[in-house]
């Protein structure tokens, strides 16, 4: 499998990536919907109303509780996955990654051309002003609030709210004009990110991923292996 997909990587020119949060469980960040994942802790309310924008308005403090606790994974290191991405866009052929992910471990690891499809815990703005700002404001207060006095949100898509939709067409762009698509690490079931696939035209269409997916049966290559150890021994 792993030959396959070497000899896929070596035939192509226009390589775009497709990821989600399976890609980072290897550098420690839970998985929302694994069994240790966020979804299976204990809360006064499950994170997916935690992490609303409506709850975000109504109660900011346990919004930022919630949030510091368990989405500023600020310590955590890119993994081989990661990496090996990363070395892929420097030789000339990965053209793009589009990651579901908020944690900015692909620009760690060296990639340029990364589209964050639900956004950055690295990036915030205050929603009086918008004003940026960095990630240490948000660990100075219960509610972190700018110099004007508005409240400070994550630039992270929450919830209720819809993806920026520059990001989308520019995923869209690179998607469509792939001559190889690898999808790795996600589930294919958040919408609209998992939409996206459908975008794709060609004969490479590669999928890595420890679980199923609803489109394994429409890939050109199936790697049922954790990604940083594939991606990893393809490249070496």
């Amino acid at each position: 499998m792993v030959d396959e997909l070497r000899r896929l990587v070596t035939e192509s020119d226009n390589i775009v990536f497709f990821g989600g949060a399976g890609v980072s469980t290897e550098s420690g960040i839970p998985d929302f919907r694994s069994v240790d994942g966020l979804y299976n802790q204990q809360y006064d309310y499950p994170p997916e109303i935690i992490l609303s924008r409506s709850f975000f308005k109504k109660n900011p403090r346990e919004f930022y509780r919630f949030y510091k606790n368990k989405l500023l994974n600020e310590h955590v290191k890119p993994n081989a996955a990661h990496i090996a991405l990363a070395q892929l866009e420097n030789a000339g052929k990965l053209k793009a990654v589009i990651t579901q992910n908020i944690d900015g471990l692909h620009q760690m690891a060296g990639s340029v051309n990364v589209l964050e499809l639900h956004g950055s815990i690295h990036r915030n703005f205050c929603m009086k002003c918008a004003a940026t700002h960095g990630m240490e404001i948000i660990k100075t207060a219960d509610i972190p609030l700018c110099g004007c006095g508005g409240l400070i949100k994550p630039d992270v898509v929450l919830f209720e709210e819809q993806l920026d939709n520059h990001v989308l067409m520019q995923a869209i762009k690179y998607i469509s004009q792939a001559d190889m698509l690898i999808i790795g690490g996600t589930s294919l079931s958040v919408y609209p990110a998992a939409g996206l696939v459908e975008y794709y035209t060609g004969n490479k269409l590669v999928m890595i991923n420890n679980d199923p997916t609803p489109y394994d049966r429409r890939v050109n290559l199936l790697i049922r292996d954790s990604i940083g150890k594939v991606l990893e021994e393809a490249w070496n």
